[in-house]
């Protein structure tokens, strides 16, 4: 664990970019071999829109990483921060905490503000408006919904006090996980759900695309499923009934446009419907 948190700690941008690149690459590929659903679509071209917003959130990310640097050598420095103030505990513990309670802070109650918040909605839209997911619809967030996740994961270096190696741990598993659980993959049923017990799986985290209430707000984590069904908001739907996007903006050209999707957050909010939930 020590040679896993050191490497971390200084993990050059190549690998953390490879990470990224190779992974995309992986589940692309897996698509191709177990696919969830048939789509008809150019693969490529829906995939554009979606590696735009992925390189914004990148630029996004590597311009404002040093505030996670100054802010995790601080917290470490001042012994600042929840898993901080724990009794000595071993080093593999300090970082399964620091992991998993990053995930809570940065990205499952990130999440579920922005889904309760209109404002914030409107800007998390574009994630949801996706009418084919795919691994590449991982990172296909507005540029502005890049700085609201990159605040929450600020606040949660500060409140759970983790030094940069374990951040750098995190985010690195964040782009893994998310990458797995949008990828267009049918695992067994029986895998899937096992699965979901540790991690967002695959048709887990679907559920989550369902387009209409209530299963667009459900199942919102990341890596660890634990947070949902913590909280009560894990749900089941069968992902043979599952249809993708939001049913307030039906449109898909516009769904699938650069500047449609750009412009999207500054459109009038739309209430949702709600269908009956089969749990």
């Amino acid at each position: 664990m020590e040679a896993i948190l050191s490497y971390f700690e200084t993990i050059p941008s190549l690998h953390r970019s490879l990470i990224l690149v190779l992974g995309i690459t992986f589940f692309w590929m897996l698509e191709g071999a177990l696919p969830l659903f048939n789509f008809n679509y150019k693969k490529w071209r829906h995939a554009l829109p979606n590696f735009f917003f992925t390189l914004t959130t990148i630029v996004i990310n590597f311009a404002l990483a040093f505030l996670l640097l100054k802010s995790s050598d601080w917290v470490t420095a001042t012994k600042f921060g929840l898993i901080n103030w724990l009794p000595e505990i071993p080093l593999w513990l300090y970082v399964i905490l620091g992991v998993l309670l990053l995930d809570f802070i940065g990205a499952y109650l990130a999440h579920y503000v922005e889904h309760k918040v209109k404002p914030l909605w409107m800007i998390h839209l574009v994630h949801h408006t996706d009418h084919e997911v795919d691994t590449t619809t991982a990172n296909r967030h507005h540029p502005l919904e890049s700085l609201i996740r990159f605040s929450f994961t600020l606040m949660g270096v500060f409140i759970v006090g983790t030094p940069i190696g374990i951040v750098m741990l995190y985010q690195s598993l964040s782009i893994v996980a998310t990458q797995f659980s949008h990828a267009n993959i049918k695992l067994p049923k029986r895998a899937d759900d096992i699965l979901s017990w540790v991690i967002v799986s695959p048709d887990m985290h679907k559920v989550h695309h369902h387009y209409r209430l209530p299963y667009t707000d459900s199942n919102y984590g990341n890596i660890f499923a634990i947070w949902d069904r913590l909280f009560g908001t894990f749900m089941k739907l069968d992902r043979s009934n599952i249809v993708y996007g939001v049913d307030t903006f039906p449109d898909k050209k516009e769904n699938g446009s650069l500047t449609g999707l750009l412009k999207q957050p500054f459109h009038k909010y739309r209430k949702p419907t709600t269908a009956k939930a089969d749990t």
